[in-house]
């Protein structure tokens, strides 16, 4: 049995793993769940989670590695048939539990790769009686200047009439590797257009978005309940994933940089990743309120 740990504050609930990333079982209010909750009896894989943290970055990162500052930093693949290593290993890794009461947990990751990065992760969850805030916090640790990034990761409930409200310009087109393929006016995709609040496209999507403010709206009418998701920066971009309207889930992850942002070109404010100094930190909040 993987061990869990609960915070609860009125009717919210959630459920922390710490083995498997510091992620989330579930995350309900009362008898609804408002993530994708776990399995019944658990599982050993990540992606089966309520919700993953992304660290020391998010998403694919394309040709074997990332050349920053004259110097080229080799990282491996690390999930089974993915040629691209993916979502950093904050995500698949055994966390501490620093503190805990009734409402919040904080926990903790010290982490020796992967490849050049060095870091220490911190997270807290936090209840109150309406909304989960999460705080992420990652500290350059590497001898080195390093690009870094964060995302969040949820897992949420799909059903017919479930809608996502979440203005942005811009929308990134994907290549059949999952890289990007550059973006594009979100006005020319009107499928993928949540600058008013519509439903899910039928088909795959698996798409980066740019030019939002940090605020997006998800309803499920068949529950009478929804949630107002707010993101800090730097979670200034969010992507969508949904296999297709048959799937029971979809994921809505505010992230802090473009995919495969470190070979996209030049490292700074542009694409997202910010560079950390030895000793320097990044820090992300994300609320999830109920409404």
């Amino acid at each position: 049995m993987i061990e869990t740990i609960k915070i609860r504050s009125g009717d919210l609930c959630a459920e922390i793993v710490p083995s498997l990333g510091a992620g989330l079982a579930r995350f309900d209010h009362g008898r609804v769940p408002l993530f994708r909750p776990w399995p019944d009896g658990g599982s050993t894989n990540p992606f089966d989670l309520a919700c993953n943290l992304l660290l020391p970055w998010s998403n694919r990162i394309s040709g074997g590695g990332f050349t920053f500052e004259d110097t080229f930093h080799e990282l491996l693949p690390n999930l089974a048939g993915e040629p691209f290593p993916v979502h950093g290993n904050g995500f698949s890794s055994a966390w501490t539990v620093d503190s805990l009461t009734p409402d919040r947990a904080q926990l903790s990751l010290v982490s020796h790769g992967p490849g050049p990065y060095r870091y220490r992760a911190e997270v807290t969850y936090a209840l109150t009686a309406q909304a989960l805030d999460l705080k992420l916090q990652i500290v350059n640790r590497a001898p080195v200047r390093l690009p870094f990034g964060l995302g969040i990761h949820p897992w949420l409930p799909r059903a017919a009439r479930t809608t996502l409200h979440a203005p942005a310009s811009q929308v990134c087109l994907e290549r059949p590797d999952h890289l990007p393929d550059g973006f594009v006016d979100v006005e020319t995709r009107p499928d993928w257009d949540f600058g008013t609040p519509i439903a899910l496209p039928q088909g795959w999507i698996n798409n980066a978005f740019a030019g939002w403010d940090g605020v997006a709206a998800i309803s499920w009418p068949e529950q009478k309940c929804g949630l107002r998701i707010e993101a800090s920066p730097p979670l200034n971009f969010y992507l969508v994933y949904s296999p297709s309207q048959a799937s029971d889930f979809f994921c809505f992850e505010p992230v802090s940089h473009v995919v495969d942002a470190h070979n996209r070109g030049s490292i700074d404010s542009w694409n997202g990743l910010v560079v950390l100094d030895p000793g320097e930190s990044l820090a992300a909040r994300c609320s999830f309120a109920v409404i």
